[in-house]
């Protein structure tokens, strides 16, 4: 039997992090919570287990992601290939998952694994995101299109982070319990990384005392779900993000579904086109606060999600590529013996370890900052608790972008090359690599393009922040056999520092943004050296990773360095030009 959490070490690794430990401890608001009654009891569920310390929190993760696992590599990934086939169908106003995809989601549901971060008391397991991520690194791993329906738990969490007690009351269990799925409805015709220019309507009806909604949304990821978030404008002669609000909206036969999406890859996941008549709704939160707040917590939930997908097919193509090197037999041996061939092959595992090193960090950041906030409303915070929490809302609003966008590029490198390693097979539809290169392709695109996470992580870059984790990351006490890495990151840092220079130096954003991406990359090159030479500090069989990733990057970085000193402000006319 196939289990996708004990097969994969580097999950369990990055589990049992120490910094996983201050999390945990605020999550059970240092264990008041345990039952002492549930302990020892064999015939328990792990959902039910309250833990007495953090050991005994890790072990329940642990149990509980090992059914995960056991779900992904018995049941999901096979019927991956029969879903992409398949695909959803619409009759009659209503979306009809592929039959495996059914399966898929009974087996989640009959494991309670539908209200993975959702607290107890609205039935859901209270797992922090870091955990919850690897289970949609999992998922992902069996079938991409699934997490788009596994991975929109941030619907539920979003409601319980700014609806009030009536509405979360009413229904946090339909999520917890997989009675109802979610959906996140942003996207227009006319909107679609522009949110500002959304012009679904929503208006009091004073007769029926509710919101209504009216409009067209467009590339509705799950359009068919029970309970769906939407963005609407509520304030009447608006036309920017100030007039926005966000709604809750239950399902009902006031929407009519238009069509589903015939798309390239994550053929299981329903893309739909969705038409509003007077749909009924529930206020979330406050008026006017629906995309500067709300959508943009709802976003980056989102994108750290799509950073778990990216990690997930990215394993899911290694190990197709890997088994086939393996077994494809030229020239008298197999093709993982040549060069070109296990060159490959150990670049896509370093990318992975590096992406998901990335993934985990970044995953932890938001797990420091949504348990403080989560405690401020249960009590006053103390002025340090406050300092931290600003300070890994920060940590995590940068380092979200960035890991967004690496790890989908990354994503859609090893796809590409695991079709390479397959050859003229990997063209074909008889092997997974193909459906997996498909799926890969939206991870740039969807949730906001690489484009635009480096508008958002550059901010990373100009305000210092990267910088400083560089510097808090160089100055961790390291085995010495290490510091030889932390010698050459520190020799790429200040070559960023005078790129990051050489950028900001014509005070013209225009130039600055032309070379963005050029910098959050080196950026992330760094972050993630430092990050695999930490891991390398806790388990020595990580350091070969963090040499090749460091090796790479460094001649990486000086030539992103060398174009941010070739090209001056007066090159920006020819690139004008010849774009035309």
């Amino acid at each position: 039997m196939a289990n996708f959490y004990t097969d994969n070490e580097d999950i369990k690794f990055h589990l049992n992090n120490p910094k996983m430990k201050p999390i945990v401890d605020l999550k059970e608001r240092n264990y008041k919570i345990f039952e002492t009654e549930n302990y020892g009891n064999d015939n328990i569920d792990p959902c039910d287990i309250k833990p007495y310390n953090f050991e005994d929190a890790i072990d329940n993760y642990s149990e509980v992601l090992t059914i995960v696992g056991e779900i992904c590599g018995d049941i999901i990934a096979p019927n991956a290939e029969g879903v992409d086939e398949e695909g959803p169908r619409l009759e009659n106003n209503r979306v009809h998952y592929a039959s495996g995809t059914v399966e898929n989601m009974k087996a989640l549901k009959q494991a309670r694994l539908t209200g993975m971060t959702l607290p107890r008391r609205y039935g859901g397991l209270n797992f922090p995101a870091t955990a919850y991520n690897m289970a949609v690194e999992m998922v992902s791993r069996g079938d991409a299109s699934l997490m788009n329906l596994f991975g929109l738990q941030d619907i539920g969490e979003t409601v319980y982070e700014f609806a009030d007690d009536e509405t979360k009351k009413n229904f946090l269990h339909r999520f917890s319990s997989g009675e109802s799925t979610g959906a996140m409805i942003l996207t227009e015709p006319d909107a679609g990384s522009d949110l500002q220019a959304v012009n679904l309507k929503a208006h009091f009806d004073e007769k029926a005392n509710t919101w209504k909604l009216n409009g067209v949304k467009r590339f509705i990821t799950n359009g068919n779900a029970e309970l769906s978030l939407v963005l609407a404008r509520s304030e009447d002669g608006t036309k920017d993000g100030r007039g926005l609000s966000m709604f809750l909206y239950d399902r009902d036969d006031t929407v009519q579904i238009r069509r589903i999406e015939n798309k390239m890859g994550i053929h299981g996941s329903p893309t739909c086109e969705m038409v509003f008549k007077d749909s009924p709704c529930i206020l979330v939160g406050k008026r006017k606060f629906g995309l500067i707040k709300y959508v943009m917590a709802l976003m980056n939930g989102a994108r750290l999600g799509i950073g778990s997908q990216s990690i997930g097919i990215s394993e899911a193509a290694y190990r197709e590529a890997l088994k086939y090197a393996k077994e494809r037999v030229q020239f008298g041996k197999t093709i993982d013996q040549f060069p070109g061939v296990y060159e490959m092959l150990t670049d896509m595992k370093v990318k992975i370890a590096a992406g998901r090193s990335l993934l985990y960090e970044t995953s932890r950041f938001v797990d420091m900052y949504k348990v403080y906030e989560d405690i401020e409303a249960e009590r006053k915070l103390s002025n340090e608790e406050k300092q931290d929490m600003k300070k890994y809302k920060r940590r995590a609003d940068f380092y979200t972008p960035l890991l967004k966008g690496l790890t989908s590029e990354y994503c859609n490198s090893i796809a590409y090359d695991a079709i390479q390693i397959h050859g003229g097979t990997g063209f074909m539809k008889d092997f997974p690599v193909e459906r997996l290169y498909r799926d890969a392709r939206i991870t740039t695109i969807y949730e906001g393009t690489t484009q635009l996470q480096v508008v958002a992580a550059i901010r990373g870059v100009t305000s210092g922040l990267f910088t400083e984790m560089m510097e808090e990351y160089q100055n961790e006490k390291i085995s010495p056999e290490l510091e030889y890495l932390n010698k050459h990151l520190k020799e790429m840092k200040n070559e960023y520092v005078e790129a990051m220079r050489i950028a900001e130096a014509p005070e013209d954003n225009e130039f600055l943004d032309f070379h963005a991406r050029r910098l959050v990359e080196m950026a992330g090159n760094i972050i993630m050296g430092h990050l695999l030479v930490l891991d390398a500090d806790r388990d020595i069989k990580y350091k070969p990773m963090a040499e090749l990733f460091i090796k790479k990057g460094q001649p990486e970085n000086t030539e992103k360095f060398n174009k941010i000193k070739t090209i001056d402000r007066d090159d920006l006319g020819l690139y004008k030009t010849l774009s035309i």
